[in-house]
């Protein structure tokens, strides 16, 4: 048998593997089918290789392996998995040994976030503490070659593999930076490398902690609870999950155990293939009381969802921002041959006042679905259902959460746009940063505005600038500056930590601190209530 031959029957099986995952939950979903229905599928399936076999044979050029693949990978088993719901999906080898890196949160190489621009590999930022860091490597270095070979031609993807490697291995990396005549080469010594999933925490106001959380991974409990525990006489928490994709359930529930009483519910699943789960706080917060703000965006999905549904419905936190993505699915991975995964939805998941968040996809292209939707229905339409917090407020369900208090975007007009697309903080520090170093008092004046227009006006960016436009968005801009000249000079968290003190949608959560307070007493003052209510029934009885 030749390779490619041996490469397309390889990929066939795992075609067949993966039909055999997702019939088998099938089948569960709908019971013991009739042997009309298993032929059915026999007969789909005979028309597949069927169908296979002619365009191997007949198609105007060779189906080589990588084609192969390709046809497989992405073209058959996604469009099976695209009928079934959004969320389904399969992992080609690659994706799927970086979705188990990112579920770790950490893997071994040298720590940097590296990006491609204009056929250029930039280094956008290296993590404090890490090989690279240490070694003095800045944002806006070029990666022009690495153990010697030029980098010219190699994708940033190709550039990230050939950095990870054993722990305790060494790689060269040479680099170009802004003024400097001559390549710079850094012997780095490659380590592990954790990727945290709070990226940001401190004390944003005297009293008041703040938590900046990007996903849900196996150490995102460990890291949500020793920020907690670490801020002294905590008086109120906000919560940051804009943008938050979601991630681990498991994760999701050791969050809310840390902020609700013991054995109030979480979150359940109810599935057809599987058992139904019902998670409860095991633990709970051991008395610790402070008002809580999560704030959210339409970019908030599933196990972000769950906390935000879960804290809500006990009437535990206020929710600030924008009505969430609305993702109400669970997926199970399945390992498959190949170092290949598929994620088929298993479960529904519900809130504990019941609500399935879950938002509409029928009719409704991927793209639509994912960037092009509106967020969620009205809240008391029609078709949203209705439920209540334990101290009987009305929530929705049936297309994300609706927060408490709406707090919308900052909505970017074209001159923000352009800056931002274009990188032009990030290539202006780059120039900046280049002969002079800043202290942390750094603060953008005149003299920084007039360089940053000078640099954007002369650059090779084609971005028109006018004074009217920076006046125009003068805090904006001056923000965005200190946060990049900041996070290249002392780290990425202290640039995250300078934007964060400006953000107007965490500013304008803050202040519903003291509403968080009244909810939460008033929900203590309800559930007593009926507490002695119940009392009061068994006595008399």
């Amino acid at each position: 048998m030749t390779p490619p031959a041996r490469r397309a029957l390889l990929s066939l099986i795992l075609f067949f593997a993966v039909c055999a995952v997702a019939g088998t939950f099938l089948q569960r979903r709908v019971g013991a089918q009739s042997s009309q229905d298993e032929s059915q599928i026999r007969d789909s399936l005979k028309s597949f290789t069927d169908v296979y076999a002619l365009v191997e044979q007949n198609y105007a050029e060779p189906i080589s392996g990588d084609r192969a693949d390709t046809a497989i990978y992405d073209g058959a088993i996604p469009g099976m998995l695209r009928v079934l719901d959004p969320h389904s999906n399969f992992y080609d080898p690659k994706a799927y040994a970086k979705m188990r890196e990112d579920q770790r949160g950490h893997y071994y190489g040298v720590g940097m976030v590296i990006q491609q621009q204009n056929n250029k590999v930039y280094v956008i930022t290296p993590y404090e503490g890490t090989p690279s860091f240490r070694a003095g490597i800045r944002p806006g270095d070029i990666i022009t070659a690495i153990d010697g070979k030029s980098t010219e031609g190699m994708t940033s993807d190709v550039v990230a593999k050939n950095l990870k490697g054993p722990k305790g291995t060494h790689v060269q990396v040479s680099v170009v930076r802004d003024v400097q005549p001559k390549p710079l080469t850094f012997d780095l010594v490659r380590d592990e490398i954790p990727h945290p999933s709070v990226d940001l925490k401190y004390e944003i106001r005297p009293g008041v902690g703040y938590i900046h959380l990007t996903q849900f991974q196996e150490t995102t409990a460990q890291e949500v609870n020793q920020a907690i525990d670490g801020f002294h006489d905590l008086k109120g928490l906000v919560l940051d999950l804009r943008g938050n994709p979601g991630g681990l359930l498991s994760q999701a529930v050791e969050v809310c155990d840390h902020l609700l009483s013991k054995g109030q519910t979480i979150v359940s699943q109810r599935g057809r293939a599987y058992p139904d789960q019902n998670y409860t706080a095991t633990h709970g917060n051991g008395g610790k009381q402070f008002p809580i703000v999560v704030l959210v965006n339409r970019n908030t999905a599933s196990a972000a969802e769950i906390v935000s549904g879960a804290l809500q419905d006990h009437d535990r936190a206020l929710i600030v921002g924008e009505t969430t993505f609305g993702k109400g699915l669970v997926q199970t991975v399945y390992n498959l041959s190949e170092n290949t995964g598929l994620a088929l939805t298993t479960y529904h998941y519900y809130t504990p006042s019941g609500r399935l968040i879950q938002r509409n996809y029928s009719g409704v292209s991927l793209y639509d679905y994912y960037y092009n939707h509106a967020g969620a229905t009205a809240p008391g339409a029609a078709n949203r259902e209705v439920k209540m917090t334990d101290s009987g407020r009305t929530v929705y369900g049936g297309g994300g959460i609706t927060p408490d208090q709406k707090i919308d975007s900052p909505k970017p007009n074209h001159f923000q746009e352009e800056l931002i697309y274009k990188s032009a903080f990030f290539h202006f520090t780059a120039h900046y940063l280049s002969n002079r170093t800043v202290d942390r008092n750094f603060q953008v004046d005149d003299a920084v505005l007039s360089e940053f227009k000078q640099y954007v006006a002369a650059s090779p960016l084609e971005i028109a600038i006018s004074d009217k436009q920076v006046n125009d968005n003068l805090d904006w801009v001056k923000s965005n500056i200190k946060k990049e000249v900041i996070g290249s000079q002392f780290g990425s968290q202290q640039g995250l930590r300078v934007f964060a003190d400006w953000d107007p949608m965490i500013q304008k959560a803050l202040t519903y601190l003291p509403e968080a307070q009244a909810l939460e007493d008033n929900a203590h003052k309800v559930l007593a209530q009926k507490a002695e209510a119940r009392a009061n029934g068994v006595t008399a009885q």
